[in-house]
């Protein structure tokens, strides 16, 4: 019996032949140096054959909560007493930016207690503090870390929420203090923390990046007491603008509203209405996350006018996308 196999059409030469260097070519850059190692690139170097490459070190991380008012969640409040957010914001945001996290025990305004604990978390890459940084009586925190060695280099920026910032030097450790309200702490990681952490890994682009966009359904954006605007964007429409809804309640303590947000816009300072289709800059999630996908790479656009009055600082708010 003969068996006649027909082919159906040529088969060109090469044709399903994987040929060597066809990925990469003998001196091509595998991953460039800064870039952050996910399983895409993990896969590239072994396929490579690449056994080992010089990674920038995890940094070590110590927060620390300050405030005698501070109760652990699940614990009874007494009136005048919260519950201690900060600290767990503040853990995950810097174990997302890739640091390990060593969270200190809250502390009560006394300053024995404040000394023994920033002197511990003073042995550690960064320091993070919540609370006890601006003007008040109980206010100990800069004073303290001042005493045990650190080199202050600023205190206090034009944005809100977050105005009472500080940021010092010890040796080799960085050191930010940042506000007790917790929108104030959670933004203000996001603007001066994170990127810090990033650069101590070795990243390319530690900033989170800004893109343009148009602010929508703004309401009352008050552009002279806020950089920050926390809000929830929209799908973008045929132009590929995003709609940008802000949130009710901009308040620097409602961190229940700023938990529905994925993206920062930022308002410049000035008076006046932020008219309807007004461009604004979006960065990425208030919570630490990467920048609203509706909103990456893409315009955003105000659907309604928002009043902004005059003022010396800009504003950041947080929205939905």
């Amino acid at each position: 019996m003969t068996t006649t196999v027909e082919i159906g059409e040529a088969v060109k030469a090469g044709a399903n032949v994987r040929p060597q260097g066809g990925d990469l070519r003998a001196g091509d850059e595998v991953v460039a140096a800064g870039t952050r190692l996910g399983p895409a690139q993990l896969g590239a170097l072994a396929a490579a054959g690449v056994a080992e490459v010089a990674c920038g070190a995890v940094p070590r991380a110590a927060v620390l909560a300050t405030g005698t008012e501070l109760r652990r969640p699940g614990e009874p409040l007494a009136p005048g007493e919260v519950y201690e957010a900060n600290g767990l914001i503040l853990d995950a945001q810097l174990r997302s930016a890739g640091a390990s996290v060593e969270r200190l025990a809250a502390v009560a305004d006394d300053e024995d207690a404040h000394r023994d604990a920033l002197a511990r978390g003073l042995e550690h890459d960064v320091l993070v503090t919540s609370g006890g940084v601006s003007v008040g009586p109980h206010d100990l925190v800069r004073a303290i870390e001042a005493e045990l060695g650190v080199d202050e280099v600023f205190w206090r920026v034009a944005v809100k929420p977050g105005k009472p910032v500080s940021f010092g030097v010890r040796g080799r450790t960085l050191v930010f203090g940042l506000p007790g309200n917790p929108v104030s702490s959670l933004v203000g990681f996001e603007l001066f923390v994170r990127p810090a952490v990033m650069a101590l890994q070795g990243s390319r682009r530690p900033a989170a990046p800004v893109r343009a966009g148009e602010a929508g359904g703004c309401g009352q954006a008050e552009r002279r007491t806020r950089p920050a605007w926390c809000a929830r964007g929209r799908e973008p429409g045929d132009d590929g603008a995003v709609e940008l809804e802000p949130l009710a309640g901009q308040e620097s303590h409602m961190i229940a509203r700023a938990a529905g947000a994925d993206a920062l816009v930022f308002l410049p300072r000035g008076e006046g209405e932020l008219a309807a289709g007004s461009r604004c800059a979006i960065s990425g999630s208030p919570e630490g996350g990467q920048p609203c996908a509706e909103a990456s790479g893409a315009a955003a656009s105000v659907r309604e006018g928002a009043r902004i009055d005059g003022a010396p600082r800009g504003s950041i708010c947080i929205s939905r996308a």
